[in-house]
């Protein structure tokens, strides 16, 4: 399954993702307290997930780049929750 929805992710235009993923935290952050915390969770474990699946494939630089986000996306959550 993970291979699959891999393969589907590769394919997707990259403006198209970053423009969805835009609008998806905009929702999650104008959405009141813990549902749009709620939100924020799924994202960082989606986020979190798809680190994992690629980091053997990533360089160094787009690691640390990767994990600065999540690290974002998870103090938005806790900010949003509290």
């Amino acid at each position: 399954m993970s291979q699959r929805a891999l393969s589907r992710l590769g394919r997707l235009n990259p403006t198209v993702a970053f423009l969805g993923v835009g609008a998806y935290v905009f929702v999650a952050l104008i959405l009141p307290g813990i549902v749009g915390a709620a939100l924020l969770v799924l994202l960082a474990a989606g986020a979190g997930w798809l680190l994992t699946k690629t980091w053997p494939v990533q360089p160094p630089g787009t690691r640390i780049a990767r994990l600065v986000i999540l690290t974002l996306v998870i103090a938005l959550t806790v900010v949003k929750a509290t």
